[in-house]
């Protein structure tokens, strides 16, 4: 029994992005363990949360990191020594220093006491940087050169680690949540339905409440008029409203509060159930006939199920993901005004056959690259189990040399 440790993966995260890659990472270690014979057991470290668990199974483990156990490093350590091989995902795209000093540090000090309890990392596709502070760049590049396996999921980011100095190989792959099964059955409808995502966070200016994103257009009023545009189309599409974002103790950010707040405002749509899981939220968007949406894991979910969709990006990641598998339907909302990003949307609607021909091509191209990190990481998985096997020493990434000073950082 080989166990594999997920760090910065969720397993009740509010955000139902962070789950898809949760979700999306088991079911690949779980086509590896199949593939090689190899039995595979994940220890998965959450913190503690109050909705319930949406990875379930007897092959699973969640061990929760609360405050008190991070003030004792040697308790962390114990905890991930029991791990054969880390998988450590970074939450997607918080190995940057966008999101503040806190928690680029928390995540540091746990990135370090994985190196220090000798269990080898695997950097799984995540978005890395930007680092735009002198600190914060040594400490990335000496922790990928500690990796044994580093991928990116988009060549956005393949360039910002060789920009950061990093010259060892990186597998270029795509985004775990294009690996994410849908669960449940879609509803049936009438007409066209047309699922528009929006975010509670932009409704509310980000975390400042002062256009944190620098959007060019003014977002509310932006949704409001999309809404009322798409509800007067020739179609009389079904609109619905889907949250993937789903926090009512924190409504800043809550999808499904700024929804209800939209229905009242326009009795005509709908708004999708406050899903329970990521992939209850996928089987719901997967039978929708077109969608439009400002969380990525909303527009990923949609086009892994080949729904045309139109994402609008309020950051990089979103035209570094998509544009890398030639998919070129995204509308930057830094760089275009209300009327634009309406009639983007609308000119998307109308050229959905082509669009839906598009994201099909663009999928393959997405599935071709996660088989290629699917691929390396099933070498590591056979490596760290063979020499599990012949308890030879622990596998560490080629170059690096452990050193008196890596068990004092």
């Amino acid at each position: 029994m080989l166990t594999v440790g997920l760090l910065f993966h969720s397993s009740h995260s509010d955000n139902l992005g962070v789950g898809a890659l949760t979700v999306g990472q088991i079911d690949i270690l779980r086509s590896i363990s199949r593939a090689t014979g190899v039995e595979i057991s994940v220890t998965l470290f959450d913190w503690v949360g109050q909705r319930p668990t949406y990875v379930e199974g007897p092959d699973i483990t969640i061990r929760h990191l609360t405050g008190e156990i991070m003030k004792d490093p040697r308790q962390v350590m114990a905890m991930f020594r029991q791990c054969d091989v880390m998988l450590d995902i970074g939450a997607g795209d918080s190995f940057s220093d966008i999101y503040g000093p806190k928690r680029l540090s928390r995540m540091i000090y746990l990135k370090y006491l994985v190196h220090m309890s000798r269990c080898p990392v695997v950097l799984a596709p995540q978005t890395f940087g930007p680092f735009t502070s002198w600190l914060s760049r040594p400490f990335a590049r000496d922790l990928i050169r500690r990796a044994l396996l580093v991928a990116t999921r988009d060549e956005h980011s393949t360039a910002a680690l060789r920009a950061l100095g990093v010259t060892r190989p990186v597998v270029t792959a795509s985004d775990v949540a294009l690996r994410l099964p849908p669960e449940g059955v879609s509803p049936t409808r009438g007409r066209p339905a047309i699922g528009l995502n929006v975010s509670g966070l932009l409704m509310a200016g980000g975390y400042t409440g002062r256009n944190q994103f620098q959007l060019l257009a003014d977002y509310p009023a932006t949704m409001r008029d999309l809404i009322g545009q798409l509800l007067a189309l020739p179609e009389r599409p079904d609109v619905v409203l889907v949250p993937h974002v789903i926090c009512p103790q924190a409504p800043l950010e809550d999808d499904y509060a700024a929804a209800l707040s939209l229905q009242k405002e326009f009795p005509d749509v709908t708004v999708a159930p406050a899903f329970k899981s990521p992939g209850m939220a996928k089987a719901h968007i997967a039978g929708l006939d077109f969608f439009v949406g400002a969380r990525m894991h909303a527009c990923i979910a949609a086009f892994s199920s080949d729904v045309p969709v139109v994402p609008l990006a309020y950051s990089g990641k979103f035209a570094g993901l998509f544009g890398s598998l030639g998919y070129d339907a995204t509308v930057d909302c830094r760089a275009s005004g209300q009327e634009a990003l309406v009639q983007s949307v609308l000119s998307g609607f109308r050229n959905r056959k082509a669009l839906t021909h598009q994201t099909k091509i663009a999928r393959l191209v997405g599935e071709d690259r996660l088989r290629d990190y699917t691929d390396a990481l099933a070498r590591v998985i056979s490596e760290v189990a063979l020499r599990k096997r012949s308890g030879d020493q622990t596998l560490v990434a080629p170059g690096h040399q452990w050193r008196a000073m890596d068990e004092r950082l």
